[in-house]
């Protein structure tokens, strides 16, 4: 029982935490600030140009790459949060730190980058190594030098390289993996068969 009790009182002190994440973002992370309206266009604006730049014919296999980069960058995400070695000091919902980063601007950066390696035959690691280069030694220290990045600790930007690098290869491989697996034919089979039962 007294671990039990134990477990309670990390979690009432993990909602305590959460509690006074909320009451900051209600007092300087919300719609009247700048840095609130910078968040919405971080999360907005890719979502726009992935719309008007995805290849239609590639749109299933460049939303599975997406969504896998999106998943395994969110858990690496929020895996440095509560480790604290890095958090978002403004946000558009406090409850998800950096949904801005993890659902659209990343995600959409090496899905485009994914489709153009494809579409010009060129290699998808080099090209893919020199955006996890950027995000990490540009992007990110910009993000610090406004105020919407902040990084804790031996934590550097050589670790949060790796970071994106470790995400592209998961999802890289995992796609790769289901692509394979993928039987077309079979599928049309199938149609076919539920088209006209016998």
């Amino acid at each position: 029982m007294n671990r039990l009790r134990e477990f309670d009182k990390i979690v009432y002190d993990r909602k305590e935490n959460t509690d006074s994440i909320i009451n900051y973002w209600i007092n300087y992370s919300n719609p009247s600030t700048w840095q609130f309206w910078v968040m919405i266009a971080i999360l907005l604006v890719p979502l726009v140009i992935l719309y008007f730049k995805i290849d239609r014919s590639k749109v299933f296999i460049m939303g599975f790459f997406g969504y896998s980069v999106h998943v395994f960058f969110t858990f690496i995400d929020l895996y440095g949060i509560n480790r604290g070695y890095w958090h978002y000091p403004y946000q558009i919902f406090p409850a998800l730190p950096s949904v801005s980063l993890d659902t659209s601007m990343v995600p959409v950066a090496f899905m485009l980058i994914y489709q153009w390696t494809l579409n010009n035959h060129k290699n998808f690691y080099l090209y893919a190594l020199i955006t996890a280069a950027i995000f990490a030694f540009i992007l990110k220290p910009i993000l610090v030098s406004i105020g919407l990045f902040r990084m804790y600790g031996e934590i550097n930007y050589f670790h949060l390289f790796l970071g994106y690098v470790i995400v592209l290869l998961i999802a890289k491989v995992i796609t790769w993996l289901f692509h394979k697996l993928y039987k077309p034919e079979f599928s049309t089979q199938n149609k076919d068969s539920k088209a006209s039962p016998k």
